[in-house]
């Protein structure tokens, strides 16, 4: 195997961790878990470590809704989950500092991250455990009153019935 080469044991443990797929470009992954956009690239490092790049694509609050959005309450609002979405302490099993990018575009907004690890298995668990907190942010950012279109209207409508579950 050359220094250039992802090793086996990567593609196992992306293979068994269960929420993700393959992509059409080779050393990347596809969440299956999220309902929005993501994705994992990954290649090796130095000394035996793997290298991932986390990108998740999120639509912006007017790209999210059947309704108008102001422009300063869109602005507002990217603002907010930019400062949310980059406080990703605790989250992740691996003792990475993270310095995410978020750069937003007229319909979506894209937080990249990235990690290395040597232990795989664990950097696909981060891998993941990020794309999830992306979701999360995201969901707890959304402000009530607008008509929301999927994805995101599926993701609200799933967690109010998960919210009745326990209810009396």
């Amino acid at each position: 195997m050359s220094e250039t080469e992802l090793p086996d044991r990567v593609r196992r443990a992306f293979a068994d961790h269960g929420s993700f797929e393959p992509a059409d470009e080779a050393g990347a992954w596809t969440s299956e878990t999220t309902a929005f956009d993501g994705s994992v690239r990954a290649e090796p490092a130095a000394d035996g470590r793997v290298r991932f790049a986390v990108t998740v694509r999120v639509p912006t609050l007017s790209a999210a809704t059947a309704d108008e959005v102001a422009d300063v309450v869109e602005e507002g609002w990217i603002e907010t989950f930019e400062l949310r979405v980059v406080d990703v302490g605790g989250v992740t099993r691996g003792d990475a500092e993270f310095d995410p990018v978020v750069t937003a575009g007229d319909d979506e907004i894209a937080v990249e991250f990235e990690l290395t690890d040597i232990n795989e298995r664990r950097g696909v668990d981060d891998a993941g455990a990020l794309i999830d907190f992306v979701e999360g942010t995201y969901v707890q950012g959304v402000i009530p009153g607008y008509e929301y279109v999927d994805p995101v209207a599926g993701l609200l409508s799933a967690a109010r019935q998960q919210g009745n579950d326990g209810a009396f």
